[in-house]
């Protein structure tokens, strides 16, 4: 009994430290379906569209070899996996970060073949 309740108490400090690590932010994840000189439209993986909008202050980073380079909005296409920070505003959401990288069809087409097992 004397060490459930520590054992309580730290789990609920994790639990609560997790939720509000990014306060009112909001992460979307998936692929994006369509771009416009304002926001983009990103398929999450539970099939929902989601639109972004794009700010001046927004920052974009393209992720290669398992490292963060600046990107510009120009960089993202139609296709590419994306992982956005966002803030919502109203009823929308505005993107501060955006991290992409090219589209998983072509990251697994650039692998080498496996040797087959004997």
């Amino acid at each position: 009994m004397k060490l459930r309740l520590p054992l309580l108490a730290l789990l609920f400090a994790l639990v609560t430290g997790t939720a509000f690590a990014h306060g009112n932010k909001v992460h979307v994840r998936g692929t994006v379906e369509k771009i416009s000189a304002d926001s983009l439209v990103v398929k999450t993986a539970d099939w929902k569209s989601v639109e972004v909008k794009i700010a001046a202050s927004t920052v974009f980073l393209s992720r290669a070899n398992n490292e963060d380079k600046p990107a510009k909005a120009g960089d993202l296409a139609a296709g590419d996996l994306v992982v956005i920070h966002a803030t919502p505003k109203d009823k929308t959401l505005e993107a501060d970060e955006i991290k992409f990288s090219g589209p998983a069809a072509a990251k697994t087409a650039t692998r080498a073949p496996q040797k087959p097992r004997p």
